[in-house]
């Protein structure tokens, strides 16, 4: 059984066991986690919603809260003698998905 839930601007095709990094939601390590904006439910037959799925959810598990990796953005302006760099790490969230629910 799998399920596509949205989350984070984001969509995730997700099974039971599946341990993913979405954007950083609010929660302490070991918390479960309730995800309801689910589109698309499969196993034997295959349920799309309108554009939800009534009544269908994801549960998971916070595994870990962390930051990524440093990306940096460095602007320069050739001949002009200025130039402007700053760094940025995302925020995550690691879960593992539990259970599926239609």
């Amino acid at each position: 059984m799998f399920a596509v839930v949205r989350t984070g601007g984001k969509q995730y095709k997700v099974a039971k066991d599946d341990v993913l990094s979405i954007e950083k939601v609010a929660g302490e390590v070991g918390a479960e986690l309730k995800l309801g904006e689910v589109l698309v439910v499969g196993g034997e037959t295959i349920k799309t919603g309108a554009p939800l799925v009534e009544g269908a959810s994801v549960t998971a598990e916070i595994l870990r809260q962390g930051k990524g990796e440093k990306v940096i953005a460095f602007k320069k302006r050739r001949r002009q003698n200025t130039h402007r760099k700053r760094g940025h790490r995302q925020c995550f969230t690691e879960i593992k998905i539990t259970a599926i629910s239609a």
